[in-house]
């Protein structure tokens, strides 16, 4: 329907950290398909798992248990707060999920007017039109009618004015730990202790969004760790599939009591491949090890990009992020569409984003040589870019 501003490559099969296009050229995808393959790509465990769940069995619908389900259920309520999970295909869904939880929950509690949610300009929680009207971007909601009621935008650096905002009709407050689609914008650990507070305080839920910043994207399992805090709910995708599109909320038992039969479902949500895949993901990166080697290697990939913030002091302001999860703040003059071609001609793959930013997303297993060649690349790319410039 020509809704996506695409480049003009078209890629025949990927290696791990590569991408090798119809005409046989390599590109080296730190944008990993917008931190979806967090092994990268046809990882031999996810491969595997896949093949061995396709000879069996496909789809049944969630008329009937599902052994996968109930196996990555138990690993993810092993691993983080969750005592509840409902499967789901994709982001938005699990956004719109979770929206749907934190408000069934105040009915329930016999807080009906409980319906209104706090959430922060710059977020993306999805494009359905709940998700969009969520996270309040005009430019997205153009066209589409009515916007969704219920929703109450605060900036993002606005943290004087969460408790304001708050009045007897709040349910919860719904933030991205650290906004990606945004520009790479990061919520403090002790913003996110202060948000649970205020939580805490007015009988409010805390609702995250770890769609991006999930499953060891930042060197946690989930990004709400490093502040030592647990919400009340929690949207899960992109990286929990490992490519496999599939996705998440998860819950505590308070949280969850009114998704009782017939209050929410999915036809697709949790089928035997998508479950075969999160097993196979969540197993890996839960192996002892793993996601020190990926603190480890951000530290790398931080040092790298601070390295080009100082050589290209003309093109990039400022360095963002949290482990492997990083942007590159980009100044007025330059758009992050220059950049992301530039580093294109250059076999490199990166990502743009709002607030005038180049996200750069290497899977989490990458090596450290592929990362000092990622920077290496960008560097060059940056260069092209000053070199086009007025």
């Amino acid at each position: 329907m020509g809704i996506y501003a695409r480049q003009n490559i078209v890629f025949a099969r990927g290696e791990g950290s590569w991408l090798i296009a119809e005409n046989g050229d390599r590109y080296l995808d730190f944008g990993s398909g917008v931190a979806v393959n967090a092994l990268g790509h046809a990882h031999p465990r996810l491969v595997a798992a896949l093949q061995a769940q396709a000879e069996k069995l496909w789809h049944t619908s969630n008329l009937y248990r599902v052994e996968g389900q109930e196996t990555v259920a138990e690993k993810l309520t092993r691993l983080t707060f969750a005592e509840r999970v409902f499967f789901c295909n994709s982001g938005a869904e699990a956004c719109e999920g979770a929206i749907k939880i934190a408000r069934r929950y105040h009915y329930v509690s016999g807080r009906p007017e409980r319906l209104r949610i706090i959430t922060f300009r710059g977020a993306f929680h999805g494009r359905t039109l709940t998700t969009l009207a969520a996270a309040g971007n005009e430019r997205y909601l153009e066209g589409y009618g009515p916007e969704a009621e219920g929703f109450d935008h605060l900036d993002f650096d606005d943290f004087d004015g969460i408790e304001g905002a708050i009045t007897p009709e709040t349910a919860a407050i719904m933030l991205e730990p650290i906004q990606g689609e945004g520009g790479v914008r990061v919520f403090s650990a002790e913003q996110l202790q202060a948000v649970r507070e205020l939580c805490d305080r007015h009988g409010l839920l805390l609702v995250l969004d770890e769609v991006q910043t999930g499953v060891g994207r930042t060197g946690k399992l989930f990004a709400h760790e490093w502040a030592g805090i647990v919400p009340d709910v929690m949207a899960i995708a992109k990286g929990f599939g490992g490519g496999f599109p599939t996705a998440a909320v998860l819950a505590t038992a308070e949280a969850a009591k009114g998704m009782t039969p017939g209050t929410h479902g999915s036809t697709f949500g949790g089928n035997p491949l998508a479950m075969a895949v999160a097993s196979t993901v969540l197993d890996v990166v839960s192996e002892p090890g793993f996601l020190e080697d990926v603190r480890a290697k951000a530290l790398h990939m931080k040092q790298g990009l601070e390295g080009l913030k100082d050589q290209h002091a003309e093109v990039v302001e400022d360095i963002r992020g949290v482990g492997l999860l990083m942007g590159l703040k980009l100044r007025s003059h330059v758009l992050p569409s220059q950049v992301t071609k530039a580093a294109a001609d250059e076999r490199l793959l990166v990502v743009g984003a709002g607030d005038n930013t180049v996200r750069v997303l290497p899977p989490l297993n990458a090596s450290d040589k592929e990362i000092t060649q990622a920077v290496q690349a960008l560097s060059r790319a940056l260069t092209r870019v000053a070199l086009e410039m007025p």
